[in-house]
């Protein structure tokens, strides 16, 4: 694209179905690598990714090749049929519909960098429930109750 230049970065939240606690401390490494590969090979850049045995946070510098609809439909399904290919879990895994996209200015990269990172120190204190409603509370994102990520199961 010459003559485009972009400076886009998005923190993107979402769950696994029923919010089960499913992605295991031995695996979930190598699902962060496997996701990170989705994301540069659509052409964008890992900042940080991180989570929690039932939900996932990816930080990244975006391209606007692409609409983030598409990139998290294809990181979502790439995901999930690894996980099920590889048998890391007993049940079928598949990811809960929807997700939370929220946008940066670069002034707040290192600090949303950091946030994920220290998602385990995090929920100590903070559901992830509580934790999305605050994010789309403070972007002041409309949302519907029955539409918020379903509580576990």
């Amino acid at each position: 694209m010459a003559n485009t230049y972009t400076q886009i970065h998005l923190q993107f939240v979402f769950a696994v179905k029923y919010r089960k606690a499913l992605i295991l401390p031995d695996w979930e490494e190598r699902l962060y690598q496997y996701m990170t590969g989705i994301i540069q090979h659509n052409e964008h850049k890992m900042l940080q990714i991180n989570g929690m045995p039932d939900h996932i946070h990816l930080f990244i510098g975006m391209r606007p090749t692409q609409s983030i609809s598409s990139l998290i439909q294809n990181v979502k399904t790439e995901s999930s049929k690894w996980i099920n290919d590889n048998k890391f879990t007993t049940s079928h895994f598949s990811w809960q519909e929807g997700y939370g996209a929220f946008s940066y200015s670069k002034s707040h990269v290192p600090d949303v960098i950091r946030y994920i990172q220290n998602q385990e120190i995090h929920h100590q204190k903070e559901s992830f429930l509580d934790e999305y409603l605050k994010l789309l509370k403070a972007f002041e994102i409309e949302y519907d109750e029955k539409y918020i990520f379903k509580e576990l199961e």
